[in-house]
């Protein structure tokens, strides 16, 4: 069966990696969905630079997955790959709640497409992207966080562009 699982990436965190693996090791086709539209998150890095980023974690650690970028309803994308399963991360209650009410609205546009939520593991589900970039701009060490190479992608975008988070 063929999953997506949708997300802005900006940057990808070790939860983030954690739900790909587990999700990988469940559905037979998994598609990382990267969303280059979304206007209520200050996005970091490029749509192109997420993809980069998502492509060389899941080389890194063998993941088997697809990485694409989408724009436009999340119905609609996973509609054109033909997936049946929308996957989503739960870290709190507050999560859940916006994801639910996320997943009804699908559901009630293509009821032939379920959402699976999968929680965090206890051990990561304080990490969010937000974090991590108001941690890594003021120079503080994520490394527990993020992978190798998103901890360095991180500090050479935090020393070019002197944004702060």
């Amino acid at each position: 069966m063929k999953a997506v699982y949708p997300g802005t990436f900006d940057p990808v965190t070790n939860g983030h990696l954690d739900l790909i693996k587990r999700s990988s090791d469940v559905f037979d086709n998994l598609i990382i969905a990267v969303s280059s539209d979304n206007s209520s998150k200050n996005t970091l890095f490029t749509t192109q630079e997420r993809v980069e980023m998502l492509k060389q974690t899941l080389f890194e650690f063998s993941i088997k997955a697809e990485v694409v970028s989408f724009s436009g309803l999340l119905i609609e994308f996973v509609q054109s790959t033909g997936a049946k399963v929308i996957i989503r991360g739960v870290r709190a209650f507050s999560d859940f709640e916006y994801e639910f009410q996320m997943s009804s609205i699908n559901y009630r546009m293509d009821n032939s497409i379920q959402t699976f939520f999968l929680p965090s593991k206890d051990d990561m589900h304080f990490i969010s992207s937000r974090m991590i970039k108001n941690v890594s701009s003021i120079g503080g060490n994520v490394s527990t966080f993020v992978p190798a190479n998103v901890e360095r992608m991180l500090i050479e975008k935090f020393k070019t562009t002197n944004t702060k988070f």
